[in-house]
């Protein structure tokens, strides 16, 4: 057990709420219908959501969607 492992559990802890306003600010364009019709839309599964590929390639996967209002991401 190192010193430093609480830092490393603490970031490891960190999450990220974005509302859908603030996802389509990034994008700069809405989100599709299904995105907030959906959980499924929101899935940790590049095989058939290959929007989850921007997420998970920079580390980070969905923990829960608000449909509608926010998506909260998870150090992956």
């Amino acid at each position: 057990m190192s010193k430093y492992d609480p830092l490393e559990n603490y970031l490891k802890g960190i999450t990220v709420t974005l509302s859908y306003t603030e996802i389509e600010q990034i994008l700069g364009s809405e989100l599709p219908p299904t995105a907030y019709e959906r959980d499924q839309w929101w899935a940790n599964n590049t095989n058939n959501h290959t929007q989850a590929r921007s997420w998970l390639n920079a580390g980070w996967k969905v923990r829960t969607v608000d449909l509608g209002k926010s998506v909260t991401f998870i150090r992956n």
